[in-house]
């Protein structure tokens, strides 16, 4: 085990530390949360003017090759002591790959398991959240799926079949039902769509990698049996969308649900992929939220190349 995944651990267990800062690489994020928890987050657009955010070094991001700035603190923090690695800096150079077209925007975040932004549409990845709400109110309620809800669960997410998700979500309160889980869930950036247009829940790839803790993570709102269940159905995608994080992925250990949107006002697309990837026997959580792509195809290279960028990045450290 490498010294620096030693140290992410003691971290987690004492609880004590939270570091987080900001770079540009285009934007990119580096922290770690209370319970130690280490992510990287990044975001490119084609824009070659100055971009700034709340949380984020104003900097230039054209075609995600910007230069990194210095990095600044952004929260009170105990003192480290220990060496730490740079892996903004190593994100920065990975992204430089990562090529947009004109008008495309890509989001990516990845978590390491073993350590302990503007809103997307979310297009398929909510059917994530859709059934694992599903199972929450199952929980609360203390019964199991019907067999119905199992044959549109199964649908939902393996097949990605858009019946079984309205027909569930109609079953989970539509968007009333979705935020009342997702606080709980601690998704703090995600809303509900309107109506039966579930499609448009809007999301970041802070909150989809909260999510995705709470399917494959322990300290989650939902049960073992619920986690194993929804683990299951997402390492048995469909062969036709084996595409996305799963490109970060060494081999076929991976689990994940991809979503696709073309925009009939634009008819630009939303391509989406959230899951979890292994890498040299190490887990990762992996979020790619991108939009403004012209196809379907060149939204899935944006994301899998941002994927595998993030990744390299963390497990290169």
């Amino acid at each position: 085990m490498a010294p620096h995944r030693a140290r992410r651990r003691r971290i987690r267990r004492t609880g004590r530390r939270t570091l987080v800062h900001t770079v540009v690489a285009s934007a990119v994020l580096v922290g770690g949360t209370a319970a130690g928890a280490v992510y990287v987050k990044a975001q490119a657009h084609d824009r070659g003017s100055l971009v700034s955010s709340p949380s984020a070094s104003p900097g230039t991001s054209s075609s995600a090759s910007a230069a990194s700035s210095s990095p600044s603190q952004e929260a009170s923090v105990e003192p480290v002591t220990e060496p730490t690695v740079d892996r903004d800096a190593l994100l920065a150079e990975t992204m430089k790959a990562v090529a947009l077209e004109n008008g495309a925007a890509v989001s990516v975040a990845v978590f390491d398991i073993d350590s302990g932004e503007g809103a997307f549409d979310t297009a398929s990845i909510v059917k994530v959240d859709i059934l694992a709400t599903l199972l929450l109110q199952a929980q609360d309620a203390d019964r199991h799926l019907t067999a119905a809800e199992k044959t549109y669960a199964t649908a939902m997410i393996t097949n990605s079949d858009n019946a079984s998700a309205s027909a569930l979500w109609d079953i989970i309160g539509q968007a009333d039902g979705l935020d009342a889980a997702n606080e709980r869930f601690g998704l703090t950036g995600t809303s509900a769509g309107d109506g039966a247009l579930w499609g448009l829940t809007q999301t970041t790839a802070a909150d989809q990698l909260t999510l995705l803790q709470q399917v494959f993570g322990n300290d989650s709102e939902l049960g073992e049996a619920s986690r194993t269940y929804l683990q299951g159905l997402m390492g048995e995608i469909a062969a036709d969308q084996h595409w996305g994080v799963s490109a970060a992925a060494d081999g076929t250990r991976w689990a994940l649900k991809n979503g696709w949107l073309a925009r009939s006002s634009t008819g630009l697309w939303d391509i989406n992929s959230i899951g979890r990837v292994t890498v040299d026997g190490d887990e990762y959580l992996v979020a790619t939220l991108s939009n403004g792509n012209t196809t379907k195809a060149k939204g899935i290279s944006l994301v899998e190349a941002a994927a595998k960028a993030a990744v390299a990045a963390f497990s290169a450290a």
